[in-house]
């Protein structure tokens, strides 16, 4: 037994050599998924304190517990993304020692927009309440609801992605998507007072450009007519003036596609067009 596992584990050790795909302990190492996704549910518990995890909070704690919480996560979080800008610029001695200095003031950065978030937020948690008639509260939606879990993520990790840090933003919004079935690249455009109904199976693609006032039911795709590789950095993905409403299993595709303020898009339909302000755009019935 012992002989098959030690030869089990040298051609484990081989392929590692053969294959690649190994995080060495080493100063240029990538960022850790763990680590991430512990930052980032930190965050969260700032943006809604006690909702989160069993916390024993009040008037005369909170304080502590906000300035341990905020300590924590710019320390892991500059570690984090230390790592990330050092894999990426793992060639260029010079900008690679300036990658902690870099790595802090992003995560600063952060903290620092942590009300403007929750601001946001707040707004985002209003709409689906008020859009979805089975909500009985604001605090339902906010313990319960998959959409507020995936908007939520989504506008922590767009504001790293904007602030230029790389891998994290994509591991907080894949952890997002993997939790609650709702796919928001963090590149994405996203105005206030956003509600996805429902969601599982929404995906939104990085250069999507969303207004204010928009809901979207499940299923629902905003996304690219081509996926060449060459395209990565044109604008690939619709955009959704204010005011929009897209019911289930609708797909709008490509970038120079533009749904008009107002309209509303039917269950179903596929559109590759620029549909015009306050259109209503269904799936022609036929008996």
């Amino acid at each position: 037994m012992s002989a098959t596992i030690d030869t089990a584990v040298e051609k484990i050790l081989e392929s590692y050599q053969k294959y690649g795909g190994i995080n060495l302990d080493e100063a240029m190492k990538f960022p850790n998924r763990e680590n991430v996704i512990t930052v980032l549910k930190d965050i969260q518990c700032l943006i809604f304190p006690g909702y989160r995890v069993a916390e024993e909070i009040d008037s005369l704690t909170l304080r502590f517990v906000t300035g341990e919480r905020v300590n924590r996560i710019v320390s892991m979080l500059t570690r984090e993304i230390k790592k990330a800008l050092s894999f990426v610029v793992q060639n260029d001695k010079v900008e690679l020692s300036h990658c902690f200095n870099l790595a802090e003031k992003a995560s600063l950065a952060l903290i620092e927009e942590i009300p403007e978030i929750r601001r946001k937020i707040g707004l985002d948690v209003q709409a689906a309440n008020a859009g979805d008639p089975a909500a009985k509260s604001s605090e339902e939606v906010i313990v319960s609801y998959p959409c507020l879990e995936a908007i939520s993520v989504y506008r922590i990790a767009h504001f790293l992605f904007e602030s230029g840090v790389p891998v994290i933003p994509r591991i907080m919004s894949e952890y997002a998507h993997s939790h609650t079935g709702i796919d928001i690249n963090p590149g994405a455009k996203i105005g206030e007072s956003f509600f996805i109904d429902h969601g599982t199976g929404v995906v939104i693609g990085e250069s999507c450009v969303i207004g204010d006032n928009v809901k979207i039911y499940q299923g629902v795709t905003l996304g690219a007519l081509s996926v060449k590789k060459e395209l990565m950095n044109k604008k690939r993905h619709p955009t959704i003036e204010d005011n929009v409403t897209i019911y289930a299993n609708a797909t709008i595709l490509g970038g120079n596609t533009v749904i008009g303020e107002g309209c509303v898009i039917g269950g179903n339909t596929w559109i590759t067009k620029p549909v015009p302000p306050h259109t209503t755009f269904t799936q022609e019935c036929r008996s």
